[in-house]
């Protein structure tokens, strides 16, 4: 990103990133609580332009992020009160997701046990060898992107998490935790508006997509 703000924070429409995504998380019925995961250091500053300025009518709660994502996942799942129903993972740099599609992965975690989005991959997959030369092109019509949110059956996360750390294996996401498991895992179709805001030409594309005022579920 190029800048001395966590990329969590740089503005949108005047607000920081969390701030939105955590707006379109409260005003999702099936949500009961938040969990942000954060450095500690960054505490005050989520109280005062984050939650104080969302004002949700859901509870939110901080803790101590890890020094990865993965342990961070792990201290929020041990940080969730009702152990007995569906988990939902976000990454707080999405800010475009929309609450219907929060139900709808939720409702899938209920049919299923685990639950993602993600969208069919629309470029030319290659393989490519460090020195940049291709190695081969692969077949898309099966390959997806995955997203977030991910839903899960909270024991079925919250044991994959642990098989992950009993063996030292780190994930690109967690369905990837399960899958390693040999558990299966729903995915349902996404949007191409849900960005995960990594890069500056994503903070500009989320700018001209906040501008426009339409957030369609459907893919663009």
């Amino acid at each position: 990103m190029n800048s001395t703000k966590r990329k969590q924070y740089l503005l949108l429409r005047g607000y920081p990133v969390l701030f939105h995504t955590i707006t379109s998380i409260n005003s999702c019925r099936a949500i009961d609580e938040m969990i942000l995961v954060v450095p500690e250091d960054d505490f005050d500053f989520c109280r005062k332009n984050i939650i104080e300025a969302v004002n949700p009518s859901k509870r939110v709660r901080l803790i101590t992020g890890g020094q990865k994502r993965q342990a961070s996942v792990y201290r929020g799942l041990k940080a969730v009160a009702d152990k007995s129903g569906i988990v939902v993972i976000h990454d707080g740099v999405r800010p475009f997701v929309t609450p219907e599609q929060i139900d709808a992965c939720i409702k899938g975690a209920e049919e299923s046990g685990a639950c993602i989005f993600g969208i069919p991959a629309y470029d030319t997959l290659k393989i490519v060898h460090q020195s940049c030369w291709i190695n081969k092109t692969i077949q898309r019509d099966a390959v997806w992107l995955a997203q977030t949110p991910q839903a899960f059956n909270y024991s079925l996360i919250r044991s994959a998490h642990e098989n992950a750390r009993k063996h030292d294996f780190t994930g690109t996401d967690d369905a990837s935790l399960l899958e390693r498991m040999g558990e299966k895992v729903k995915i349902i179709m996404g949007t191409r508006r849900n960005i995960k805001i990594t890069t500056r030409e994503d903070l500009v594309l989320a700018r001209m997509l906040i501008n426009e005022n339409s957030f369609s579920s459907d893919p663009a």
